[in-house]
């Protein structure tokens, strides 16, 4: 069983930092005190807190997929011939090891499992869906559904639209 998360007491100072390094996680700590109206060192704690309590988990760059090339997005929803505690660990463990799944989420529906897939193209979508997707434990079907156009992701709404 799965222990749910313990809740993070924020006050608004904490909430002003998380909102300011969601926008960009690059500036420094001294441009972060001024942007949310502290000072230096007050800030840092803060920061640090945040970051030792597990709420910032991390900073990292944000690729643009299309300009590597992957810019083909599907979802796969999985439904499993097994949902017992053990197949699905099986499962989590397996499908964390395809590079081209970028989501995995368990759900409570019809399928058991959506998928955020993304490759280059349908064709390389097609073999991963075939040879390592269905080849996960317990996979008993798939069914998929292309992206047409991106609208938001990733807390980021799109600006432009293709016409």
């Amino acid at each position: 069983m799965v222990n749910p998360p313990q809740i993070v007491d924020l006050d608004d100072f904490d909430r002003r930092i998380i909102a300011a390094l969601v926008e960009d996680g690059r500036m420094t700590v001294t441009d972060l005190a001024d942007a949310v109206g502290l000072s230096k060192t007050p800030c840092q704690v803060r920061l640090k807190r945040l970051q030792q309590a597990g709420v910032i988990r991390g900073f990292r760059a944000i690729i643009d997929p299309a300009k590597l090339g992957l810019d083909h997005i599907a979802f796969t929803e999985v439904k499993l011939s097994d949902t017992r505690e053990a197949a699905l660990r099986e499962f989590n463990a397996a499908v964390r090891r395809i590079a081209e799944v970028e989501e995995c989420h368990m759900l409570a529906s019809n399928f058991d499992y959506l998928l955020k897939v993304r490759t280059a193209d349908i064709r390389r979508y097609r073999i991963v869906l075939g040879e390592k997707i269905s080849a996960l434990p317990h996979v008993a079907s798939t069914s998929t559904f292309v992206a047409m156009e991106t609208v938001m992701e990733a807390g980021h709404r799109r600006t432009k639209s293709v016409r």
